[in-house]
């Protein structure tokens, strides 16, 4: 569904990105994990041709991001609280989101009542506007909007950050069913547990590359905690830099 080719966006001489190749396949659910400064939310801005790379290309559904449109119509994205509307309150938001997809008022109405636990009665009918929103309410908030939107690739930069235990639980929930449904899942996240619980495959970024593409099994948290303890900066080899084959992986 997703194609990488020669990737490479440059800052101040230095390269923040530098991906030869990466696939990443129709229902697969990918996490993606790195320090801070590894490239993971500019790689995702790329993706979403928020910002356009020096070199290269990302494909969706074999079509190029940048510069054209079809991609949007099923493509859903939360990467920070500059995707929403702050002046609008959430009900106003979804309503708008819903509108642009053709959705009636009485269909986002049926859908906001399943995400009740979810909201925790913190979101709806709360009078407030969503810049007053706390960080982890604008984040659920956001999230919901993706889920509205019916979206065959799901992009989430962060979702954990600023949530409390049992919203991330029932984040998890939300990801995992859309993937069980079919939904291509992209998941950026510190949080190493929550990411190898909701990914099948987990895509390690260190100074731009990816230095290590993984299928998800038993031992991959304890292999990813290991890595980050004694905080390695490994250089891949030339051939496992030009050769990410998630074939390989699975």
């Amino acid at each position: 569904m997703i194609q990488v080719k020669e990737l490479k966006k440059v800052y101040s001489g230095v390269i923040v990105v530098n991906i030869p190749q990466l696939e990443i396949r129709k229902g697969e659910s990918v996490g993606l994990v790195g320090n801070n400064g590894a490239g993971k939310t500019t790689l995702f801005r790329m993706m979403l041709d928020l910002i356009r790379p020096e070199a290269g290309e990302v494909l969706s559904n074999n079509e190029p991001v940048a510069g054209h449109e079809h991609w949007k119509n099923y493509t859903a994205s939360y990467l920070d609280e500059g995707f929403l509307i702050d002046y609008l309150t959430p009900e106003e938001y979804f309503y708008f989101i819903g509108g642009l997809h053709q959705q009636t008022r009485a269909h986002v109405d049926d859908f906001l009542a399943g995400y009740g636990d979810f909201f925790n009665g913190e979101i709806l009918k709360r009078g407030k506007y969503i810049r007053d929103l706390s960080k982890g309410n604008q984040t659920k908030v956001g999230i919901a909007s993706c889920m509205l939107q019916n979206p065959e690739l799901l992009m989430l930069d962060e979702p954990f950050a600023n949530i409390d235990p049992t919203t991330q639980f029932r984040l998890k929930n939300i990801i995992k069913d859309a993937n069980r449904k079919g939904v291509t899942t992209l998941v950026s996240s510190h949080d190493l547990n929550h990411v190898t619980d909701v990914c099948d495959r987990i895509l390690l970024m260190e100074k731009g590359k990816i230095i290590k593409d993984i299928a998800t099994n038993s031992s991959t948290l304890a292999e990813l905690e290991a890595y980050f303890a004694i905080g390695n900066s490994i250089e891949p080899p030339a051939s496992a830099e030009l050769n990410i084959d998630p074939e390989e992986n699975h």
